[in-house]
């Protein structure tokens, strides 16, 4: 029998969730607590009202996700915010949530998920945020066009799309950087300049990024911040299912982006 603290307590400890500086909305780590023991264990990218109905379903009360109850910032307790915690009480689901720390983790990240997903083999690391590196980047030797088509593949999966900066046909990625969700900014933008990169993966990014790309030569692939963000918490869902002998499950929610 598993209790929640158990279960949290570790996942802290393999994320480094206290190490791992974050946006203060991410709050990670366990959000809410049940009173029963775990009993299944669902992942979904987004604290939602489809996910917790998903985790109903399935019968599991513990509920994994990449953006938690808070992501919104404080809030009052009415409308779907309290429909949603009602949802979470009245079934004793308990809620873990993790961000950055999932993002960059080695094995169970977003990113060298997403990395192995598209074929990619990451030598190095990209996208710091107050002194831990959030993507990863490497070499390859691929059509860029192709390895766009490879993430349409993988994004169309989870009901999304991929999109690409304008490149001339036939235009090779030699060396590619990664940044799952939001990662297209102009502070990434400006650090694949400077590493030399010519192709960035990233989830989602601000329409200007992308015509800073096309100034820089830089091509962007961008292949939905939803879908980028499944791998993570399917991952360590899966992980901690199979320490604790929990049966588990992944609950599509798509956004379209």
């Amino acid at each position: 029998m598993t209790k929640i603290f158990q279960l949290a307590e570790y996942a802290d400890e393999l994320l480094r969730t206290a190490e791992i500086p974050d946006y203060p909305a991410a709050l990670n780590g366990l959000q809410l607590e049940n009173g029963s023991d775990i009993a299944g264990i669902a992942a979904a990218v987004d604290l939602s009202t489809r996910a917790i109905a998903g985790a109903i379903e399935a019968k599991a009360n513990l509920l994994i996700v990449h953006h938690g109850m808070f992501w919104n910032g404080l809030e009052q307790l009415r409308g779907p915010s309290y429909r949603k915690v009602r949802l979470l009480l009245e079934h004793d689901i308990a809620v873990y949530s993790s961000h950055l720390p999932l993002d960059l983790h080695p094995q169970l990240g977003n990113n060298v998920l997403l990395a192995r997903e598209l074929g990619l083999k990451p030598t190095g690391t990209f996208a710091k945020h107050d002194g831990y590196f959030i993507g990863l980047s490497g070499e390859s030797n691929i059509e860029t066009m192709t390895l766009a088509e490879i993430a349409e593949r993988f994004a169309s999966a989870y009901g999304g799309s991929v999109r690409l900066t304008q490149v001339q046909r036939h235009r090779r990625t030699k060396r590619w950087a990664m940044c799952s969700g939001a990662g297209a900014s102009s502070d990434t933008l400006r650090e694949a300049v400077r590493m030399g990169v010519d192709t960035l993966i990233v989830g989602e990014g601000p329409h200007h990024t992308a015509v800073q790309a096309e100034e820089n030569d830089v091509a962007i692939i961008y292949a939905g911040h939803y879908a980028t963000e499944t791998l993570g918490v399917t991952a360590l869902a899966e992980h901690l299912g199979q320490k604790y002998e929990i049966p588990t499950c992944f609950i599509k929610a798509p956004t379209g982006l």
